[in-house]
């Protein structure tokens, strides 16, 4: 397994390998999902530990855990920890389909990027990890839903990334395990073009009441970073040329 390091601030990185990376996508639920002074936060399918890490390099969060059943992504998260001195950063190997060595009902923050695809859609061939990654296989939208539950206090942030056409799924996975949907924003590539991507953002517990945030637009009417995108990549570097996981599967579609 090849890797390289990848800076995500002037004093953090993070170890990356082919199968497992980070894009757009990774940067925008670390953003939504912002932890406050001291909170215990956790992500569910941590991949690579991007997440956690940002948590820890921009905010001020307490214990931080990353939660992740890979066992090459899992290594790569640890030793990015490590490598960043990140004591209140913790990587647990586990299923998140299984009890979690975890306390119960004392977080006050759970994210996931869960998979985009359903189960069974994979490209035949495609690299293991990858697919794990991408498709349903071993989470899905309603196990990453019942392990926020189990996990979070009552009024905690479950915060998730997904696609527009998985809206009503979320709704609806979301609300069969108490988390009621508070904060939606739609990340659109310009104003003039579909959400390519929902943020949203449920309490455990909540009373019904959902605010739509105007959209996260990527490029502004010249086709530049938009400014609010700069801010969020803070000392990253816009230009990298980092896609979302929406736009690299299109891409690709496109090209086969």
């Amino acid at each position: 397994m090849k890797t390289h390091w990848e800076p995500l601030s002037g004093s953090c990185r993070v170890l990356v390998s082919e199968s497992h990376r980070f894009s757009t996508d990774t940067l925008l639920l670390a953003h939504f999902a912002a932890p406050k002074r001291g909170e215990r936060c956790a992500e569910l399918g941590c991949g690579c530990g991007t997440v956690p890490l940002l948590w820890a390099a921009r905010y001020a969060p307490g214990e931080v855990f990353g939660v992740e059943l890979s066992g090459e992504a899992a290594s790569l998260a640890e030793r990015s920890v490590e490598a960043n001195g990140f004591e209140n950063v913790k990587i647990l190997r586990g299923d998140v389909r299984e009890p979690l060595p975890l306390p119960k009902g004392a977080f006050d923050l759970v994210a996931c990027n869960p998979p985009y695809q359903a189960a069974g859609s994979g490209v035949p061939g495609e690299d293991a990890e990858r697919q794990r990654a991408r498709f349903a296989e071993t989470m899905t939208l309603s196990d990453a839903a019942r392990a926020a539950k189990t996990l979070l206090r009552f009024g905690g942030r479950f915060c998730i990334c997904l696609r527009p056409e998985r809206l009503a799924d979320a709704v609806t996975a979301l609300r069969g395990e108490d988390l009621e949907p508070k904060v939606l924003r739609f990340v659109q590539q310009r104003a003039e073009k579909a959400p390519s991507l929902f943020l949203l953002s449920a309490r455990r517990g909540g009373k019904p009441g959902l605010r739509v945030m105007p959209p996260l637009l990527l490029e502004d009417a010249s086709g530049e970073t938009s400014r609010e995108m700069e801010e969020l990549y803070g000392d990253y570097r816009a230009g990298r040329g980092l896609k979302t996981r929406w736009e690299e599967e299109n891409a690709n579609k496109e090209n086969g």
